[in-house]
């Protein structure tokens, strides 16, 4: 099997790509696999990680406010999707698969007009503008959520959820090994706060005003900062100088970090939902502010709706979640609830039901 894998610009595009990627390698071991990504976004590294080639695309998003930026935009689109058919020329692949990001929109546009068997994974309850548009052209759409059928056709839609990290979905046996590598009291309440793979300022915000909380109710943290407020955190909590609180750029053994957790506190996004419905801890989700027709709160709310998660808004997280968290620490029975609840909704198979779809169409398509 032959397959491009496009698309990329955070962890939530990312991390269902090389799912889908693994799920092929597991089954052809001789498959030849090739994504395309935006370059200079974090799949250009995070892909050759996972031990993928990648080639890149000049390729952006248009910016919502009006800016010189834009004006670039056109000639981006037309010269990545060039390119992109240039690549799908030469690659010849059975399939195209698009996750979403910058990069897919022109692969999938030029791959289609190829006549080659094209599939997108919509992660999101909301999705974007270039999935939209490319439901009108692509095969199928693999969803994770119901009613997708007001922005896609409706024989077009496959229901397999969202492929999630494999190590994630085992995390049983690994609290242990949690405890050494984070250097933890396994007698401690743990909290684990997660911005997404970029960060989250309102989260940071937050936890940096309530950080004499942890200190003081001897609670201790895993705090996944994000590139940007790193530093600033280290110092801050250096200051405090707690070994209950452990700060983190990027967490990469994130199984780790899930397995020893009692409560999460998580943005939003798509594929952090899907993963935190297999892991089943309880949870308190801040959806951003800053993603396309608010995306992430429609995702939370799909969760709050079935008593599955609690929700605070982005404007409100700085003055009240350190509240919600002490009464939810303190709720032994409503964390009982949720854990319940959220892990009804996990769906672990969805890299193995979307090559199913994959595997139909490339059979398909050679008839």
């Amino acid at each position: 099997m032959k397959a491009i894998i496009s698309g990329g610009g955070t962890g939530g595009h990312i991390f269902p790509a090389v799912a889908i990627a693994n799920a092929i390698k597991q089954k052809y071991s001789d498959s030849d696999i090739l994504f395309i990504g935006a370059k200079n976004k974090m799949e250009m590294e995070k892909v050759p990680q996972a031990g993928y080639k990648i080639e890149g695309l000049w390729i952006s998003g248009l910016q919502r406010r009006m800016t010189w930026k834009n004006l670039s935009f056109p000639f981006k689109v037309i010269c990545s999707t060039f390119k992109a058919r240039k690549i799908i020329k030469e690659f010849n692949p059975d399939i195209v698969i698009g996750v979403g990001g910058f990069a897919s929109g022109p692969t999938l546009r030029a791959a289609s007009e190829l006549k080659i068997p094209t599939l997108i994974q919509e992660q999101n309850s909301y999705p974007g503008i270039t999935n939209k548009m490319l439901g009108k052209k692509v095969s199928k759409v693999c969803v994770a959520y119901d009613n997708m059928n007001r922005w896609f056709e409706k024989d077009k839609i496959c229901f397999t959820g969202n492929p999630i990290r494999q190590n994630i979905i085992d995390i049983e046996n690994k609290r242990d090994k949690a405890i050494s590598y984070f250097g933890l009291v396994e007698t401690k309440k743990t909290i684990l706060v997660v911005g997404g793979s970029l960060g989250a300022l309102t989260i940071n915000e937050s936890i940096v005003k309530g950080i004499k909380y942890f200190v003081e109710n001897d609670i201790q943290l895993i705090w996944q900062t994000g590139k940007n407020f790193y530093h600033q955190a280290k110092e801050y909590t250096e200051n405090i100088n707690s070994n209950n609180i452990k700060v983190f750029e990027f967490i990469y053994d994130m199984d780790l970090a899930y397995s020893v957790s009692d409560i999460i506190i998580s943005r939003a996004g798509a594929i952090a939902i899907s993963e935190l419905c297999v892991i089943g801890k309880p949870t308190i989700l801040v959806p951003s502010p800053n993603v396309a027709e608010d995306h992430q709160t429609k995702n939370a709310l799909a969760l709050v709706n079935q008593n599955a998660a609690l929700m605070v808004k982005d404007i409100k997280a700085r003055e009240i979640l350190i509240n919600e968290l002490d009464s939810l620490i303190g709720d032994t029975e409503k964390q009982s609830q949720l854990s319940q609840n959220i892990v009804k909704l996990g769906i672990k198979d969805a890299d193995k039901r979307i090559l199913f779809i994959v595997e139909e169409l490339i059979s398909k398509s050679k008839k």
